[in-house]
């Protein structure tokens, strides 16, 4: 074996064990900010889903609302008071989880 290798081989397993000695300090450090971080991509993750979801459902509700109007003109008034309180109650679930999500990670 040349020595030029011999030499690389014992300055990397060297800095290999060195890098896990200095490690070792800092782990319960590290320790509480992956929860921490774990919290805050788990109320990021809460909030996407809840966005998605109630996007989707206020889309069907004026979707399923505008055709009721197009077919029936005149039951225009009769349609238009329930879809916004159908709106307003599928926002208000968003709005929950967006709280549930600031509370998870106790900002």
């Amino acid at each position: 074996m040349n020595f030029r290798k011999v030499l690389f081989l014992a300055a990397v397993l060297t800095l290999s064990f060195a890098s896990a000695a200095f490690a070792q300090e800092h782990a319960a450090e590290s320790a509480a900010n992956v929860g921490t971080g774990m919290a805050a991509l788990s109320a990021a993750l809460a909030i996407g889903l809840a966005a998605f979801g109630g996007a989707l459902g206020q889309g069907k509700v004026a979707a399923a609302a505008l055709e009721g109007i197009a077919r029936n003109p005149a039951a225009q008034a009769k349609i238009f008071v329930p879809m916004i309180i159908g709106l307003a109650l599928i926002e208000s679930l968003v709005l929950y989880a967006f709280v549930i999500a600031f509370v998870k990670i106790k900002l």
